[in-house]
């Protein structure tokens, strides 16, 4: 076999290109992959800190998705509830349906006042009227008879106070007034 002599010059030929070859190697992994694998940490970092802001904005679309079915609930029943209300001013036909409802309920004298307003603070749009029922003489049975039907019949009208007196002349029939509150639109 044949003798292969390097000379000094290919010695520092090789030398330095193993030198440049390491050179190489260092550069590619600290000059390269170094930042790309920083950066990728913190891109790791970043999406793992995403987490719990992604968790509150699906919480928050599904809080939205139930505020939409809980509008649609409103909606229909703010449409029964107007349908429910008759035309025109309450002043006028307040007084005659409540006139007609008792003598329905054979209690024959009826007379009713408005004793005041307040607005709706579960339904915005709508406010309540303060009526005062008086039944100057009316027996117990049929008054509560007349009261349960009115409950019962009437959804927009609450019985918010009720005041019997009973009088020492006809025993058999009391004195009767009741504050009622209406729901109307405003």
């Amino acid at each position: 076999m044949k003798d292969i002599q390097l000379g000094k010059e290919e010695i520092q030929k090789l030398v330095l290109g193993v030198l440049l070859f390491f050179g190489l190697i260092y550069s590619y992994f600290d000059l390269l992959l170094g930042p790309l694998s920083k950066h990728q940490d913190a891109v790791r970092l970043s999406i793992v800190a995403l987490g719990p802001e992604i968790d509150s904005d699906k919480a928050q679309i599904a809080r939205a998705k139930q505020m939409e079915k809980e509008a649609l609930i409103t909606q229909k029943t703010t449409r029964q509830v107007n349908a429910m209300i008759p035309e025109g001013s309450p002043v006028a036909w307040f007084p005659t349906h409540m006139t007609e409802f008792f003598k329905k309920q054979g209690i024959d004298k009826a007379l009713t006042r408005m004793n005041g307003e307040l607005p709706d603070k579960e339904l915005p749009g709508y406010r309540k009227l303060v009526w005062g029922v008086d039944l100057p003489k009316v027996e117990f049975v049929p008054f509560a008879e007349a009261v349960s039907a009115l409950e019962n019949e009437e959804p927009l009208f609450e019985i918010a106070a009720m005041q019997i007196d009973a009088s020492r002349e006809d025993v058999e029939a009391q004195h009767a007034l009741l504050t009622l509150n209406n729901i109307v639109r405003q």
